[in-house]
């Protein structure tokens, strides 16, 4: 695990144990083209993402940043050292190019590449969006207009416990949901579509 993420704690409540996690990834300790320890990258569907740490003057936290150039059905990567299935998610993300799709999204309760929930924000639609994927094909719960300016930098951020989901983007709420299609721990990471260039920094979780 990344010398970045701050603690793992490790918490007894009635006799049974609870992990609890908690940390932020800035990339900043990362050497440029590699990935941090403990993190796996994939996709969803086919294509040929490429997700590496590299320098961007631009990052909101200096020197590095993940980038994924490449493209895919739903490029994703996330870290497999945090199970979180309670608690909350965000990233910073700038949306630089893609002529289909210039997306940048979260993932939890990570199970595999084909079972997890998404939340994104869409720079070509101007949207939020919330999805399950099940059995690889992503459905759709809610999406709702929003404001997402290209090569700009964004903060997502989602809040789930149990069947609620709260996913605000630039500290505004945009969907409040009631959902139960992905129920227990998984891994968190981020997302992209499509041929979408997107860069993303200092990614924070916390929860059990």
């Amino acid at each position: 695990m990344s010398r970045t993420i701050r603690r793992i704690l490790s918490v007894i409540v009635i006799g049974t144990a609870a992990v609890a996690f908690a940390g932020t990834e800035s990339f900043d300790q990362i050497r440029p083209g590699a990935l941090p320890p403990g993190w796996e990258c994939g996709v969803t569907g086919r294509g040929s993402p490429h997700w590496a740490v590299e320098a961007d003057s631009s990052a909101p936290s200096q020197p590095n940043v993940l980038k994924q150039t490449g493209s895919g059905t739903f490029p994703w990567c996330v870290s497999k050292a945090v199970s979180i299935a309670d608690g909350f998610v965000e990233v910073m993300f700038k949306p630089l190019s893609g002529r289909e799709d210039q997306a940048g999204g979260l993932v939890w309760r990570w199970k595999d590449g084909d079972n997890y929930y998404i939340a994104r924000a869409n720079a070509l639609e101007g949207n939020v969006s919330l999805y399950h994927t099940d059995g690889g094909h992503r459905l759709t719960i809610k999406y709702v207009d929003a404001p997402v300016t290209g090569n700009q930098w964004h903060r997502l951020r989602v809040e789930f416990s149990t069947k609620h989901i709260k996913v605000l983007l630039d500290g505004k709420p945009y969907i409040e949901v009631e959902d139960g299609h992905i129920t227990g721990a998984g891994a968190v990471g981020v997302w992209t579509k499509a041929d979408s260039v997107t860069a993303f920094d200092d990614f924070a979780f916390g929860g059990t």
